[in-house]
């Protein structure tokens, strides 16, 4: 470590030891720290050094260093970048993941630091650059692409930079525009928005007029007007012309390289984990990213000859300038690392690392330096989680067959882990009307046929009610906290009472285990909060105790209480309430640990030791959200980094893993073909975080829609129920929310009416396209008995386009928002089935005059009124 000793960057001392972003520009060949009114800024003359700091298991740090290269920086400033980059990894224990960054080709990773967006300046250290204060406004016109994290990227101010597939952000002294080019994306234009906002707080003081253009809509008087009379007038717009920009890699079968002496050569055999050997480097090539992986007693030489291999190797194999390098070190291995690896079996824990972490964070304490965070942290105190509220309405079934009998609301809380059950809690949180709860929870001895079964029917159970239920998978044993405050108390019990468990037990000759009022059966009681207090049926036998929980031990019609020594007043307490709740009014004897009778003993089968270990507690994990795809029929994902509820795309199905349960959020405006196997992916991504990330294949599974998040998932994200509520797609949802409902609403209309080209992807297409989709969640078909075949209304049109011969409902029925909705109706005209009276009434018009205005006026009439 000597040679670390004389080589510690004076600029890197403090590095890493706090969570968040640190950023170092080089400078004359050195890091010099940027201030942090400067982060997000980056010129293209210069290259920069930045260290992300997140929490990792057991209070750790985890670090991620990037060095970013812009277009115009010297070739020796970026050397220095990338060489300062693995010396500041080896201040902080040689365990970083280092990333490559190229401007205008940054990872997502790297752009989820500086949201919305960074801003690409000209100029750079070497040029004696102005700060913006010291400069005259100049007008810039942006190309800005991405719908989770933004390539925001400078562009000539010309008519010529402009295309029909892009959105593009002019900035003007006074005014900034956006123009939506007729082919771009929903989410690009929703993303366009947080940037303009950004750039009118950063850079006008807030004040600004902000103004939406579409392109092929020209209006003289306008927005669109004054937008293109400083392009020198309106004239056609030619088609996008490709650029590397555009260039998409494809991700190819990953081939294996090892590096020696500096040298790439390629290795055969099947990919596993066991190939890689812990004192050498590797080069893992997946055409869009090339990894390399760095044992852990390698060598920093080593490690810096390996990082420039890789270089070499992608300027010989000509890739585009987005090919992305990454250097991981063995311990510390991303997920898009490992996803190249059919699984990935859990190892011991990178002792040598940690060692040199500990000696590093010697070395900086003998200069004086805090090593807060340097070693792993105190577990941290156990918080009650989010819960649901209390007093709501508890329902339970258990799966018998083919059917769900009712359990009596006696025995609700009792579980026999042979059967399967349905649970379903209604309750109230807020101002909002019932939310529901509904989970099926499978029992470890149960049969498969009665698993699917639970699933279902609960699935059925979700559809009659409107698809607004939360649906749960949940497995014996990883109980969620929410599932267990709803029962007081709940008990897990042997055996089971259902006839398909049963017929498995005399099928296969096993003894049936089944807990009765007089068996002998010794319960559990380790739990101490409402979030955690299950009791659980054991071993009857005397090793089963610990020093730490509470018994009980029912033998005949006797039944003790066993206090362990270390066990608190609350397990205690829990002990009582639990034999009330078993054996009501029958006489309980008390036996502290050391004071047992012999009558005790001998239903345990005689005394023998036991232990007085705690149970450890899973270790808390940061949250992952994720995207997910098929590619060639294999489930891939992709992470959002540092995500927000901005990520919640109403067009977008993403799978939130917090390591404790995972949850599938879906979108109101989702196909609702994609809505159909949901359940199934999350359980892929299970099966393929079991593989790759040791998460548990018992873990509990969520399905959550849109508008109707519970508590214990908004937890994850900083949540304004404003942006819940906002209807429409990303992008009307985005400029109600920045700029009132009044701007959506004039802005559409501007829209609708100046479309006169079918073929032209409008406002009022994706308008329509997500409301219907929108109607379809929002008012599914009600279902009876699982039977969802229920005829639609059948409806004829005059000459005029209303409708006769049909069946008329109430407005309050007929709402979209309605508290009793009607059902078997064309949800896209709810205003055909008012009577005249009402429809007069509500739309202000008779039906036949309303039906010869233009559509897109129609749909505003129906907006306002509740029933688009």
């Amino acid at each position: 470590m000597s040679s670390s000793t004389k080589a510690l960057e004076p600029a890197f001392q403090g590095a890493g030891q706090r969570l968040g972003t640190e950023i170092w520009r080089i400078e004359n060949f050195q890091p010099v720290p940027l201030l942090k009114s400067e982060y997000g800024k980056f010129y293209s003359g210069d290259s920069y050094i930045v260290l992300q700091v997140s929490p990792g298991k057991g209070g750790a740090y985890l670090y991620d260093i990037h060095f970013w290269l812009g277009k115009d920086t010297s070739q020796d400033e970026a050397g220095t970048a990338a060489i300062k980059t693995v010396e500041l990894d080896a201040i902080l224990g040689g365990r970083a993941v280092q990333h490559r960054e190229l401007q205008g080709y940054e990872s997502d990773k790297f752009l989820s630091y500086f949201k919305p967006c960074i801003v690409p300046l000209e100029g750079g250290v070497a040029s004696g650059f102005k700060k913006p204060e010291e400069e005259e406004f100049e007008t810039r016109l942006y190309v800005c692409r991405g719908k989770r994290v933004v390539r925001l990227k400078q562009v000539p101010f010309s008519r010529s930079s402009l295309n029909h597939d892009d959105v593009f952000i002019l900035d003007t002294k006074d005014k900034i525009f956006q123009f939506n080019g007729a082919n771009s994306n929903i989410q690009e234009r929703a993303k366009a928005l947080e940037v303009i906002q950004f750039l009118k707080d950063k850079y006008h003081e807030g004040t600004c007029d902000v103004a939406i253009v579409d392109d092929g809509k020209l209006q003289a008087e306008s927005d669109s007007g004054e937008f293109w009379v400083l392009f020198g007038g309106f004239a056609p717009i030619g088609k996008k012309v490709a650029s590397e920009d555009d260039v998409i890699l494809e991700k190819i079968p990953a081939k294996f390289y090892s590096i020696i002496d500096g040298q790439v050569k390629s290795v055969d055999g099947e990919l596993s984990k066991s190939m890689l050997e812990n004192n050498k480097c590797y080069l893992l090539d997946c055409g869009v990213e090339v990894f390399v992986w760095v044992g852990r007693v390698t060598q920093v030489e080593d490690r810096k000859a390996a990082s420039q291999a890789a270089e070499e190797f992608v300027a010989s194999q000509n890739r585009p300038k987005s090919t992305r390098i990454t250097r991981v070190i063995q311990g510390y291995e991303t997920h898009s690392f490992k996803s190249n690896f059919d699984s990935w079996p859990s190892g011991s824990a990178p002792s040598a690392a940690e060692e040199g972490r500990g000696k590093v964070a010697a070395l900086l304490k003998q200069q004086g330096v805090g090593v807060k965070g340097m070693t792993k942290g105190a577990p941290v105190n156990e918080e009650v989680p989010p819960l649901l509220e209390g007093g709501g309405k508890i329902e339970v079934w258990r799966i018998n067959g083919s059917a769900k009998t009712p359990v009596p609301k006696e025995d609700i809380g009792k579980f026999y882990s042979g059967d399967c059950y349905i649970v379903l809690y209604t309750y109230h949180s807020g101002d909002k009307k019932e939310d529901y709860y509904l989970c099926c929870w499978i029992g470890k001895d149960s049969i498969e046929e009665e698993q699917k079964m639970a699933v279902r029917l609960s699935t059925t159970m979700c559809n009659s009610l409107k698809g607004r239920p939360v649906q749960g998978r949940i497995f014996q044993g990883k109980e969620p906290p929410q599932f267990v405050a709803i029962f007081q108390p709940m008990v897990v019990l042997k055996g089971g009472i259902s006839s398909g468990y049963k017929n498995y037990v005399a099928d296969k000759g096993l003894n049936d285990e089944t807990y009765t009022a007089d068996c002998v059966a010794l319960i559990r009681i380790s739990g101490t909060s409402v979030h955690n207090n299950k009791a659980m049926q054991v071993d009857a036998v005397a090793t089963s105790l610990n020093s730490n929980e509470c018994f009980l031990l029912q033998s005949g019609s006797s039944l003790f209480t066993w206090h362990g020594n270390q066990s608190t007043f609350e397990q205690q307490q829990l002990a009582a309430k639990i034999a009330e709740f078993l054996k009501p009014g029958v006489a309980v004897k008390h036996a502290k640990e050391g004071t047992e009778s012999s009558a005790f003993w001998f239903a345990l089968g005689g005394k023998q030791s036991y232990t007085s270990k705690k149970v450890s507690q899973e270790t808390v994990r940061d949250p992952h959200l994720f995207t997910f795809s098929f590619n060639k029929g294999k489930f891939e994902v992709e992470e959002v980094y540092n995500f927000s509820q901005d990520d919640l795309l109403t067009e977008d199905i993403l799978i939130l893993d917090t390591h404790a349960e995972v949850f599938v959020w879906i979108g109101q405006s989702v196909d609702p073909k994609e809505k159909q196997n949901v359940f199934e992916n999350g359980q892929t991504y299970i099966e393929m975080a079991a593989s790759l990330e040791g998460l548990s294949p018992s873990v509990p599974l969520y399905k959550i829609t849109e508008g109707n998040e519970p508590c214990f998932f908004t937890t994850f994200f900083s949540w304004d129920p404003a942006k819940a509520t906002a209807h429409g797609n990303s992008f009307q949802k985005k400029v109600m929310l920045l700029f009132g409902a009044g701007h959506a609403v004039e802005n559409q209309e501007k829209s609708n009416a100046e479309a006169k080209n079918e073929t032209t992807l409008s406002e009022l297409e994706d308008s329509k396209e997500a409301s219907e989709v929108e109607t379809e969640v929002v008012e599914p078909v009600s279902e009876s008995n699982g039977d969802d075949s229920v005829p639609k209304q059948e409806v004829e049109q005059d000459e005029n386009g209303s409708e006769s011969n049909q069946s008329t409902f109430s407005y309050e029925q007929l709402k979209a928002h309605s508290e009793n909705p009607v059902t078997g109706i064309d949800f896209k005209r709810r205003e055909a089935y008012l009577s005249d009276e009402e429809f007069q009434a509500i739309l202000g018009m008779a039906k036949e005059a309303f039906y010869k205005l233009p559509k897109w006026k129609q749909d505003i009439h129906k907006r306002k009124v509740d029933l688009f």
